[in-house]
């Protein structure tokens, strides 16, 4: 895998920490791990899209932050599954895919990736 899509996987991670965070931070420590995930998370997708199409980077992140979170809170927080959340985080990672599959290696020589 490419080392710059390593980094926007590492910012979707990150992504997840800090929704949470901002849901259920309630003293000072948890609002600081939250504003540094906040900083890594973000940190890492411009990075990474100073090399990749930004679109697709930021699609990518988001996709993957959403349904990282939706599944931590179904299973950490109690959340309900339902067969149409399921079906929905399914669609929707199936577009992410689909996004990093069709930005193929020709548009990122364009813009200066190897």
């Amino acid at each position: 895998m490419n080392y710059e899509w390593l980094k926007v996987f590492i910012a979707a991670f990150f992504e997840v920490f800090w929704v949470i965070g901002l849901k259920h931070a309630d003293h000072l420590w948890a609002w600081l791990g939250t504003a540094l995930a906040i900083c890594v998370s973000f940190y890492l997708m411009i990075m990474a899209g100073k090399r990749l199409p930004v679109g697709t980077v930021y699609a990518v992140f988001v996709g993957l932050g959403t349904a990282g979170t939706v599944f931590s809170e179904i299973v950490f927080f109690g959340e309900p599954l339902k067969l149409i959340k399921l079906l929905l985080i399914i669609l929707l990672l199936a577009g992410v895919i689909g996004l990093k599959l069709v930005t193929g290696k020709k548009e990122a020589d364009v813009q200066g990736v190897e």
